[in-house]
């Protein structure tokens, strides 16, 4: 089961496991600490843990992303007029993305918990490239307002870490996890 409403995530887990079901958590997405790696990794498990608790047997696979800059969480922003804030505030700068991924296998009560931290630098974009993509509408599910596939990585300078991690879902880290709950997924050479 996948805990995540997200179609970028149900699009990465649908490249390495071939079955599964969409359950969104619905939880309040509060960290409990700062935006660290832990915290984020914290809120992912408490996603997954939310999901098995009403599951029947399952291994629940829960992630959830948080950009963060000068130390502050840029979550998901309400509005147009946050989508263009935020986006001017990280416009040339260096910011990190950190997934928190999780697992609860419902029939052992086992979890696991980690999180993959990446570094973006965003690209000196105009602010009528900047205006086009809010009003586009694109930025308002996303955390920092942005994704970096959109406008075809325009929005991206340079990318230090894991792409799928910076999309919303790290694929090799998820790979190794759901492997090690006995979940069949795709070899990493597999096409």
């Amino acid at each position: 089961m996948l805990a995540s409403a997200s179609p970028r995530r149900r699009e990465l887990l649908s490249g390495i496991c071939s079955q599964f079901e969409v359950v969104p958590s619905e939880i309040d997405e509060a960290l409990d600490d700062g935006p660290t790696p832990e915290a984020v990794a914290g809120l992912a498990l408490r996603k997954a843990r939310v999901v098995a608790a009403r599951a029947g047997e399952a291994v629940v696979l829960a992630a959830d992303t948080v950009v963060v800059l000068d130390g502050a969480a840029l979550g998901k922003p309400a509005d147009a007029e946050e989508a263009r804030a935020m986006l001017r505030r990280l416009r040339g700068r260096e910011h990190k993305v950190i997934t928190g991924v999780a697992v609860v296998d419902t029939r052992t009560g086992r979890e696991a918990s980690l999180a993959v931290v990446s570094r973006v630098r965003m690209a000196v974009y105009s602010d009528t490239t900047l205006e086009g993509y809010v009003a586009s509408g694109a930025p308002l599910d996303k955390a920092g307002a942005y994704a970096i596939q959109d406008l075809g990585g325009a929005l991206v300078e340079r990318l230090v870490g894991s792409y799928t991690n910076v999309v919303g879902l790290p694929v090799e880290e998820t790979r190794r996890l759901l492997a090690d709950f006995g979940v069949r997924v795709s070899s990493p050479d597999a096409p």
